[in-house]
């Protein structure tokens, strides 16, 4: 099983401090996730990264850090979106359960389903039963990854249905104040314990 982390969608002073020291920790798959903040902000984090975190970085936005940065891919947020002209290289979507996404993932190299275990945008979280019903008809799969309210009590449901990796957020960044705290060990330490739980 994958697991995927997604920045807050905010920056904040501490943030290249802390996703080097994820890089450290063997972090593979970092989303730059910061809807509608303008390119220089994203640029100046990426700046401020070391040179070979970059490959494991894919974009949700400004799709022309993906070349300029050498970066992983880039991630488009819902499944109707065209893919950028001339565009060459790992592409994945966002996915609900209405869309059709056995077509979606055979023209991408990974889809998060969004709303598994937190309703992130007003559609509806899935029910089990919903998510046990993809799962048996092979929506869910090594190519789907759960998103929304993943969190380490429900990763091993997550991989119970099926999925192929989980995209975590709040679970990991409610462990740092970004306002008051500089010291982040506590969120080095619950990455290593997500890390151990999808291995």
């Amino acid at each position: 099983m994958k697991l995927i982390i997604m920045t807050k969608s905010t920056f904040f002073v501490e943030e290249d401090k802390i996703l080097t020291a994820l890089f450290d920790e063997g972090l593979d798959n970092l989303h730059l996730y910061k809807p509608g903040a303008a390119p220089m902000y994203s640029e100046r984090l990426l700046t401020l990264l070391p040179d070979e975190c970059y490959d494991h970085i894919t974009v949700h936005e400004h799709f022309y850090l993906k070349e300029e940065y050498g970066l992983r891919g880039i991630h488009i947020d819902d499944s109707t979106t065209p893919v950028p002209e001339k565009y060459k290289g790992r592409l994945c979507r966002t996915v609900s359960l209405r869309d059709n996404i056995k077509e979606t993932k055979r023209k991408c190299d990974y889809v998060f389903l969004k709303n598994v275990f937190a309703d992130i945008d007003g559609e509806g979280q899935a029910s089990l039963a919903e998510l046990e019903d993809a799962s048996r008809r092979g929506l869910i799969d090594k190519k789907t990854y759960a998103l929304g309210g993943v969190s380490l009590d429900n990763i091993k449901l997550a991989k119970d249905l099926g999925f192929g990796g989980v995209v975590v957020c709040d679970d990991l960044w409610d462990k740092f104040d970004i306002h008051q705290q500089l010291d982040y060990k506590e969120l080095i330490s619950h990455y290593e314990k997500l890390r151990k739980t999808i291995s």
